[in-house]
């Protein structure tokens, strides 16, 4: 099963549009995919429409280590798409990893349970250092952040998203290797000078870098993600097609690039979701 884990310490980044997004692709090309919720702010549980949303959730999966799907996994309106909501407003798991003895490991350890049932988990986190954040990069097999392209946003990335994984390195002398990191540039105007500048600077920046990485692809500032979010749809459903007098690929394309570029092996599957394709699921 593959893991990958949305991060990023600061908010407003699009975590969880991207977590939602890539989760309901993947399904739509047939894998069997589990999102996790483990932020306090419950917004990818909400996405999605839960005809039969289960009473327990993410903190009875950490905190009483309940791996039991008739009991905290809810069936989204998606075909193959499943979630485990997050039930911790108050932020209780924190407090309770930060003194477990396999605190930053509790996730790890649980995952094997769901290994048979998935093909690909996607966790989302919230904005913010915290040990739920770093129990799940090191439960990962990738860890992916998206970027909005601002310089603060850039700084931010250095300071507190990246010096969270050298903070874990010591996790290496376990033998837990820490997963590699994909920067993704999202919500991106093309049209600003200082966007464009950016970009030079992370790809200056990060590579020669083998740790860290900076996606080929990169997500517009597009109403098509805020029309799938009130739709409670995945973007590559609303929009399949390039819209009349806009520019650049549509996306349903840009989301179905993302995918490949991190889940290569799944390339025969995703490929049925390009637009066009007459194999392609449709809104039910």
């Amino acid at each position: 099963m593959d893991v990958l884990s949305l991060i990023s310490t600061k908010g407003g980044a699009g975590k969880t549009t991207v977590a939602a997004n890539l989760g309901g692709l993947l399904a739509d090309a047939g894998l069997r995919v589990l999102l996790l919720d483990l932020d306090s702010q419950p917004t990818l549980s909400s996405y999605y429409a839960l005809p039969q949303p289960r009473a327990a959730g993410s903190y009875e999966l950490i905190a009483q280590n309940l791996t039991a799907a008739d009991q905290i996994v809810s069936a989204t309106a998606i075909p193959g798409l499943d979630l485990i909501a997050s039930n911790d407003r108050a932020g209780h798991l924190n407090t309770l990893l930060l003194h477990a003895p396999d605190g930053r490991l509790r996730l790890r350890n649980l995952l094997p349970a769901f290994a048979d049932d998935y093909d690909v988990l996607v966790v989302d986190t919230q904005g913010a250092r915290s040990v739920v954040v770093e129990m799940a990069i090191l439960a990962s097999s990738c860890a992916l952040c998206p970027l909005p392209p601002e310089m603060l946003a850039a700084r931010e990335l250095r300071r507190g998203t990246l010096g969270l994984f050298e903070e874990l390195e010591p996790y290496r002398h376990l033998g837990v290797s820490l997963p590699p990191v994909k920067l993704l540039l999202n919500q991106v105007n093309f049209n600003r000078r200082d966007t464009r500048l950016i970009m030079q600077s992370l790809q200056t920046t990060f590579g020669d870098d083998v740790h860290v990485s900076l996606c080929d692809t990169v997500i517009p500032d597009r109403v098509a993600y805020l029309n799938a979010a009130t739709l409670g749809m995945p973007v590559h459903r609303v929009e399949a097609h390039p819209v009349r007098g806009g520019r650049g690929c549509p996306a349903a394309l840009v989301m179905l690039n993302l995918a490949l570029e991190l889940f290569p092996q799944w390339r025969r599957q995703l490929i049925k979701t390009a637009p066009g394709s007459d194999r392609r699921r449709t809104a039910s």
